[in-house]
């Protein structure tokens, strides 16, 4: 396997990012992609593996998920947010989990990717509540009004949940990884980190994250200090990033009229 080689650093979205990271080719898998792991602010980055054999087909994800990560939590305890808060401004101000795409409501493409790689579900919504409750999980809306944006959405998750790990995703994002938890749990171990950010490129996800639920005391400080912005919270932490070159194309989000018919012809 070649040595370890110099990565591009961070994207100026995670602006404290200082340190350049690492790459090391996977072993096995999709082709051996590289994983990438990375550290703000200014620390050492760091490069792992993909762990626990994490591949397509769920098998790597239930390896993972039998693991165990740093601090004695088992990777078991995931608790899954499906960001579902906003105003959807750019499609006309519909409510974009509730669009359809391919018959069926965006948000049910997101639950049926995420359903088997966590423990249980919870949708954030501020809108349309009932129609959400009818897919079968509890909904939560923001403890902040004014459709605060996806950190509220995370508070008001992390809030409700009771796992010691909550992985967030979108609810315009339907072909999200089928292995997005066992991966990102992998980086969060490797790290030693409190979050692990979802990466394709250049380009970070924060909205897909996997985040240590004792985090919730540090991000209601923040949010009522008038923070809003979720890459600046991120910034004060040591967060990693894994790379999902492989599979950029699942973290495509749905924003607009023509990329919903878009998508409707995958």
């Amino acid at each position: 396997m070649p040595g370890p080689r110099r990565a591009r650093s961070a994207s100026s979205r995670f602006p404290s990012a200082s340190a350049t990271a690492t790459q090391l080719r996977a072993r096995g898998g999709r082709g051996g992609p590289l994983l990438r792991v990375g550290r703000w602010p200014g620390e050492t980055h760091a490069a792992a593996r993909r762990g626990g054999g994490a591949g397509a087909g769920g098998g790597g994800g239930r390896r993972a998920r039998a693991a165990r990560v740093g601090g004695g939590v088992s990777a078991r305890s995931v608790t899954g947010i499906v960001l579902a808060g906003g105003m959807g401004r750019r499609m006309g101000g519909v409510d974009k989990g509730l669009v359809q795409l391919a018959g069926r409501p965006m948000v049910e493409h997101v639950l049926t990717r995420l359903r088997p790689q966590v423990d249980d579900v919870l949708i954030n919504a501020n809108q349309n509540l009932d129609r959400y409750a009818a897919f079968g999980v509890p909904v939560v809306a923001d403890a902040i009004g004014g459709f605060a944006g996806p950190l509220a959405g995370l508070h008001a998750g992390m809030t409700a949940a009771h796992r010691d790990l909550v992985v967030t995703v979108p609810c315009d994002s339907p072909f999200l990884p089928d292995d997005l938890v066992a991966r990102l749990l992998a980086g969060l171990v490797a790290g030693d980190a409190q979050l692990a950010v979802a990466r394709t490129f250049d380009q970070p996800h924060p909205v897909f994250a996997l985040v240590r639920r004792a985090l919730l005391p540090h991000l209601t400080a923040f949010l009522e200090g008038g923070g809003r912005k979720i890459d600046a919270w991120y910034a004060t932490l040591p967060a990693v990033e894994v790379a999902f070159d492989d599979e950029a194309d699942a973290f495509r989000n749905i924003n607009t009229s023509d990329e919903l018919a878009a998508a409707s012809q995958r």
